[in-house]
């Protein structure tokens, strides 16, 4: 044992007899297992810190659904102080081959409570987004084309809209806010949510209970020939009810007189300069965008372009997205959203309008005539219908 071998080094200093081995690494499986322990604090730390200015607002731990209204500003939901609306509905209703508009009282009711946004939280794990209140809507006017331009609209990947009309502020305003946003499609982040419904425009009670939403909400018009609207809308109400009196003598009071009746609903919705100043005293005019039926059908992607800019989204839609359907009339999408085939609107649209006599054209629109030139001044665009 104590004998030194040749050279002077002991028996102990022999190379690779009694040295220590290297140490070995660590199985595959505990070094998975560290990585992942790794990678779900770094996950848990991030998670925390991007939901810190929610969880503030809310006292005690972390309760999913809790919604905070500090979280989601947008859009800007106020209750207008002191005022109060009936809860009675825009209706039109037929009699003696007459449907008359039934314009509700001045009395304004009380807006209803803003209800809390979704939390962060929820809508994180929700992995759909969140539904929120519109910040643009499609207010008017009836026949004037607003279900093709929501149609065409939906093309964007921005763009998220509501397919039925909701008609929550002329019938269901009082049925709460949180019944409205319930009613909407989630949007992600960058999104816009978007609704449509024309009776808005002729409903008295909408301005003051869309502003008392949010008065930063963007307001579209559809507009079109008065003329040609009065007699779509006709055919409209024809092809449900064929037995109604025909339009010459629904268009006049008094017909020897030439006394245009403006209490029938198809003329009066017409009346687009009457219908806007209240409009205008609840929401600046840059906030509107109105927008020639006419022009949607000539040239799409030109008001599209508008309405894109008005928005403030990205030019996507352009000219490649339309066809023009020579049997219906008017353009159609190549593509429409979700599918990729051409996508035209149903048979309810580009119905054949009936044989109305020259005269009575004549007289309605020496009648429009003024109505016309005032909402062109009130606008700032001539929609040469004259």
């Amino acid at each position: 044992m104590g004998q030194r071998l040749s050279g002077g080094r002991s028996c102990l200093d022999v190379p690779g007899r009694f040295l220590p081995q290297p140490p070995q690494p660590p199985p595959p499986v505990r070094r998975k297992l560290a990585l992942l322990f790794a990678m779900l604090c770094l996950w848990l730390y991030m998670f925390l810190y991007s939901c810190a200015g929610s969880c503030t607002a809310a006292p005690g731990l972390l309760l999913l659904g809790s919604g905070s209204r500090a979280a989601h500003a947008q859009p800007a939901l106020v209750t207008a102080p002191n005022e109060t609306f009936p809860k009675m509905p825009f209706r039109a209703s037929l009699a003696a081959g007459k449907d008359k508009t039934v314009v509700a009282g001045s009395q304004e009711e009380q807006s209803p409570e803003a209800p809390d946004s979704p939390s962060p939280i929820s809508s994180f794990f929700s992995g759909s987004g969140s539904k929120q209140l519109p910040q643009a809507i499609i207010i008017g006017v009836k026949k004037g084309g607003t279900r093709a331009l929501l149609e065409f609209l939906r093309v964007h990947p921005d763009v998220r809209a509501v397919g039925a009309e909701p008609h929550f502020f002329d019938r269901s305003y009082h049925k709460g806010l949180a019944w409205y946003r319930d009613l909407m499609p989630r949007t992600l982040e960058g999104q816009i949510t978007m609704e449509k419904t024309p009776s808005y425009f002729v409903t008295r009670e909408a301005p003051a209970r869309i502003s008392a939403m949010s008065k930063d909400t963007k307001l579209i018009v559809v507009v079109r020939d008065p003329v040609t609207r009065a007699i779509s809308d006709y055919t409209q109400t024809l092809s449900k009810r064929p037995d109604i009196p025909s339009f010459e003598s629904l268009t006049f009071r008094n017909r020897s007189a030439g006394l245009i009746d403006t209490s029938w609903s198809a003329i009066q919705i017409g009346l687009y300069a009457k219908h806007l100043e209240p409009w205008l005293r609840h929401f600046p005019l840059g906030q509107m965008l109105f927008v020639s039926g006419e022009r949607l059908v000539s040239d799409p992607a030109g008001e599209l372009r508008r309405v894109q800019d008005f928005l403030g989204l990205k030019r996507i839609i352009t000219d490649k997205h339309f066809y023009f359907n020579q049997t219906k009339g008017f353009p159609c999408l190549k593509k429409a959203e979700g599918s990729g085939k051409p996508h035209c609107l149903g048979k309810t649209k580009g119905r054949a309008h009936p044989a109305i006599a020259r005269e009575v054209l004549r007289q309605l629109r020496d009648f429009y005539r003024p109505f016309n030139r005032k909402f062109y001044q009130m606008t700032g665009r001539d929609f040469g219908w004259d």
